[in-house]
């Protein structure tokens, strides 16, 4: 049976420079400490900093306001790639932050502004209350009885409670995911997000920061206007707190279509950010939307299959919706 091709190569081959460029950009939410039974997936520092490893020797890892503007104009290196990080949990400084810097990497980290300084997003309330849970069984009237019976069965729960929560309205979700704790008699951790000051402190450490919302909602169950004051209340708390220009914007859950719309991107566009991010797979090249870059991240444990789901990754144009944006082809 033949050898699989480098991963180095086929890079080259599907990202060279210049013009015909593509830019693979890489999402990551936490980096816990230790591998998390729960969630067996979820990124930890080890497997972490094997991954940093990895896109050091395969990549030229770029901040991603330069790398939005060099595929705007034709100007990216071969193999360009960046590393973004959503929402603002504490661990993103105190793990993800000194590995990054360990291989001499940078991040963009886009910030929910409002669940700062002690505050907790709706789906943390969830996903605590049931980890810590001490029954092997709870029954949440209207939205179900689930076994807590192991770690298995508690990320099922998990899962089934976020997916009929998620799409609720944000006063809704905050009430069930509270009724949710109160239920299991948990009091969730009010530290897994970042402190204002961390913030300044992942800025001091070479870090972007970008804008996430103020509330994470989705913001295509929002009317336009109250769409509009969610991103840019983020845009300004973070410009007033770190004293510089936000250019940066991550859509929440960012599927698009389903989780934001055209206007969406339009009101980016309108609120002077440089470039927005999506969820959608796939890599920019020169067509796409500044507004909607693609972001992905492989999930292979491998080295071999992490490079091979990152060169197929190159070869799918992001999901885009229509809208009034622009391309980052080259300006006239």
């Amino acid at each position: 049976m033949p050898m699989p091709m480098p991963v180095r190569p086929l890079l080259n081959l599907l990202s060279p420079a210049g013009p015909r460029a593509r830019l693979s950009v890489l999402i990551f939410h936490r980096v816990v400490p230790e591998p998390d039974p729960i969630f067996p997936g979820e990124m930890h520092a080890a497997r972490f900093d094997q991954i940093c490893a990895w896109l050091k020797q395969w990549f030229n890892v770029l901040p991603l306001d330069q790398a939005a503007q060099q595929l705007r104009y034709g100007r990216l290196p071969e193999r360009a790639c960046c590393i973004t990080f959503d929402d603002g949990y504490a661990d993103n400084l105190h793990i993800a932050v000194p590995i990054l810097r360990k291989h001499g990497l940078t991040a963009a980290f886009f910030i929910a502004t409002g669940f700062l300084d002690g505050g907790r997003m709706w789906n943390d309330t969830v996903i605590e209350a049931i980890r810590h849970c001490r029954a092997s069984r709870l029954d949440l009237d209207g939205l179900g009885e689930f076994e807590l019976n192991g770690p298995k069965s508690r990320s099922k729960a998990i899962a089934a409670l976020l997916d009929k929560i998620k799409y609720l309205p944000i006063s809704e979700r905050i009430e069930q995911a509270g009724r949710i704790a109160e239920t299991a008699g948990v009091d969730p951790d009010e530290h897994l997000m970042m402190s204002s000051d961390e913030v300044r402190q992942m800025r001091q450490a070479g870090m972007q920061i970008g804008a996430h919302t103020l509330t994470h909602p989705i913001l295509a169950t929002l009317p336009a206007a109250e769409a509009r004051r969610e991103m840019q209340l983020s845009q300004l708390f973070l410009q007033d707190l770190l004293k510089e220009r936000i250019g940066l914007f991550a859509y929440p859950n960012g599927k698009p279509g389903r989780d934001y719309l055209p206007e969406h991107a339009q009101i980016a566009q309108d609120l002077g950010f440089d470039a927005a991010v999506s969820t959608a797979w796939g890599a920019a090249d020169a067509n796409t939307d500044g507004f909607q870059i693609p972001r992905f991240t492989p999930w292979d444990s491998s080295r071999a299959r992490f490079g091979m789901r990152l060169v197929q990754n190159l070869v799918r144009r992001g999901g885009t919706i229509t809208s009034a944006s622009q391309p980052m082809g080259p300006s006239p």
